[in-house]
């Protein structure tokens, strides 16, 4: 009898892997759509755009100035915007959230000499540079999503149309010594420190 009843649930088991292995074989779960803000930014297969109140909704993450070749001052300001909840979420475990959206204004500056000594300040916007989080790799087919993050640059004539066609091409060079911190120059923004 017993060994009926040990053979029994042998079987049992036998038919449960069987069951699981053939059965089982489904084709990986899409990954689930951007929620909230980022939804706004990440349209069908990946098409991003500029989030149109980024100004007032988001945070100010921080700015860098681009030094001027020849001469003093600045010759580019980059203001870099982070969806709400962003800087909360890097504080408290140091990396950047899924859906997690940076918005950084280029402006070309003007140079002059003031009482504090030679500034530059932003003049006039020529585009923006947008980045998405994307732990789970939402578009494997879109050229502009790959290593984490969606990439697009938008000149400023068209918040809604990315000049960008190859993120490894267009955008990524200018961020890989920052590889080793999610492709993020994490160490100029004081902000995102505990």
């Amino acid at each position: 009898m017993r060994v009926i009843s040990t053979l029994g649930i042998a079987l049992v088991g036998f038919s449960m892997i069987v069951a699981v292995n053939v059965y089982g074989k489904t084709e990986a779960r899409k990954p689930e759509p951007y929620k909230g803000l980022t939804a706004g930014v990440v349209g069908d297969a990946g098409k991003m755009s500029v989030p149109a109140d980024y100004r007032t909704v988001y945070q100010m993450l921080g700015t860098w100035a681009v030094a001027e070749t020849k001469g003093s001052g600045s010759k580019e300001m980059h203001v870099v915007y982070a969806s709400p909840g962003t800087i909360a979420a890097f504080r408290k475990d140091g990396h950047f959230h899924d859906g997690a959206v940076l918005v950084k204004e280029v402006f070309k500056t003007t140079t002059k000499s003031m009482t504090t000594g030679t500034v530059s300040s932003a003049d006039k916007l020529v585009g923006w540079f947008v980045m998405v989080k994307d732990d789970v790799g939402r578009f494997p087919k879109n050229k502009l999503w790959g290593d984490g993050w969606g990439w697009a640059w938008f000149d400023v004539a068209n918040p809604n149309q990315t000049t960008s066609t190859n993120y490894k091409e267009n955008c990524q060079n200018c961020h890989v010594p920052a590889r080793e911190s999610d492709w993020i120059y994490t160490f100029g923004y004081p902000v995102l420190k505990p």
